[in-house]
């Protein structure tokens, strides 16, 4: 299998060419497709062309989410183990307080780094951004979907 590239905040972020680059396009084009062809033809199927083509928006954008949902849940379990075996008391009993948005952008963190932020994260509030921006070494996540 071929390495990797390294990630780094400014590379980490993903695209799905069959999401982004086909599925969005045509189901943002059908949306005003039917919008047109109920402007030039206006009758009962064309306002149902319009209404299921908006449906469909819907059902691809939030098939999408709830994806990026099941998996912010697991990307929260992770962490919360990975947090238990890497800090000690008494931060280790503190990770609870962790926000969601806080425990998934310290998977990007490498282990000797984690004690550090989740004290940081925990004493100033950090945003997802903050804690992201103040990893040195950044360990990839290569398995976002």
């Amino acid at each position: 299998m071929p390495a990797l590239p390294p990630q780094s905040l400014a590379t980490h972020r993903r695209f799905d060419p069959l999401f982004h680059f086909f599925a969005l396009p045509v189901v943002g084009l059908s949306v005003i497709a039917a919008i047109v062809h109920a402007a030039q033809r206006p009758n009962w199927f064309s306002a149902w062309l319009v209404l299921l083509s908006l449906a469909l928006v819907i059902v691809t954008l939030r098939a999408r989410m709830y994806a990026l949902r099941v998996q912010d849940r697991l990307i929260r379990l992770e962490e919360r183990l990975r947090l238990n075996e890497l800090i000690a008391e008494p931060l280790r009993s503190r990770i609870c307080e962790l926000s969601e948005g806080q425990l998934i952008a310290l998977r990007f963190a490498s282990d000797a780094e984690v004690p550090g932020l989740v004290q940081a994260a925990l004493a100033k509030q950090l945003s997802k951004a903050d804690i992201k921006k103040s990893i040195t070494s950044w360990r990839g996540d290569f398995f976002r979907v």
